[in-house]
């Protein structure tokens, strides 16, 4: 009964000075995650009252927001449970829906914003043709494609390893990334390559994409006029912010992790803390402040009063 037991549990021991900090760290990621909520929900309410919001540019920062609160969704409330607990503990069913929830909505990141370029990219180089091209049903395409591709990929590594034999049942993280592949007994050559073919896919081709995108938009920019260039600093600098500070936590997650030194407990939480917390809390404050259009509809909903 008790090897049972180990076979079906793991203990997470990502965690820094758990019995002494455990209400610190409940009340400040329990206020991460309300703020997270309520600032993305809010653009997301924006957007979707708001006729003049109804085009694709702000339709995919929606979507963009609303991965943002599915991927904290998915992280959270298990990180609740674990500061309340005497023990942090983690079925490995549950470890390998959170690894696939975590990858799959980390993944639709990449080709939202991949979606979003294009959309800039047509906008700004080819605005005659913008019309034709960014149609609600290409846009419905982009949509799906950008939560269903990643879906696909990370599935197939997830029931894979769901018959796999444990040997550690120690989880050197706070969440089920990909160090979960350290406690198998045996280390998957094909799960390894699938892997790589998984980061080609999902991350480094839209990467390349994005940036071919805007260095093409960079280019027509100098070129044309001066408003040209200001729409452009205006609609591509938010996006650029997001893509640098996701793909800087993106390489430590999928490459840093992957390699065998033994990084010290303290920098693996924080790191781990920064890949869950900034980027949630990041997207809405950029495109809140940074976007004309969306920050002028928060100011007439939180100042009413004030002619804008």
């Amino acid at each position: 009964m008790e090897n049972n037991l180990n076979t079906t549990y793991i203990i997470v021991d990502g965690y820094v000075e758990m019995t002494k900090y455990r209400y610190l760290y409940f009340v400040i990621m329990f206020t991460a995650y309300i703020l997270i909520i309520c600032s993305n929900s809010t653009i997301v309410y924006l957007i979707w009252i708001h006729q003049n919001l109804h085009e694709p540019m702000y339709i995919f920062i929606a979507a963009l927001l609303i991965n943002a609160v599915l991927f904290s969704t998915a992280v959270y409330p298990k990180l609740f449970i674990d500061f309340l607990s005497e023990k942090q503990i983690i079925s490995y069913s549950t470890c390998l829906f959170q690894y696939f929830m975590f990858y799959s909505l980390g993944g639709s990141e990449f080709l939202l914003l991949s979606a979003m370029a294009y959309d800039r990219y047509v906008s700004i180089c080819k605005p005659l043709q913008y019309p034709t091209i960014m149609r609600r049903t290409t846009v419905r395409i982009f949509l799906v494609l950008a939560w269903l591709v990643p879906a696909c990929h990370v599935a197939v590594p997830a029931v894979l390893s769901a018959d796999k034999t444990l040997c550690s049942f120690t989880l050197k993280g706070i969440i089920c990334n990909s160090t979960f592949y350290k406690l198998h007994c045996v280390t998957s050559i094909a799960l390894n390559i699938y892997g790589l073919v998984v980061f080609a896919n999902i991350i480094m081709s839209p990467l390349l994409f994005i940036l071919f995108t805007y260095i093409r938009i960079i280019i027509i920019s100098y070129r044309s006029s001066r408003e040209v260039r200001k729409k452009a600093a205006q609609t591509c600098l938010p996006h650029l912010l997001v893509l640098i500070n996701y793909s800087c936590l993106s390489a430590y997650d999928f490459l840093l992790l992957r390699i065998e030194t033994d990084f010290p407990k303290i920098v693996r939480f924080i790191m781990s803390l920064q890949v869950i917390l900034y980027h949630p809390l990041f997207n809405p404050i950029i495109y809140g402040l940074k976007m004309k259009e969306i920050y002028k509809h928060l100011k007439s909903l939180f100042c009413p009063g004030k002619i804008i």
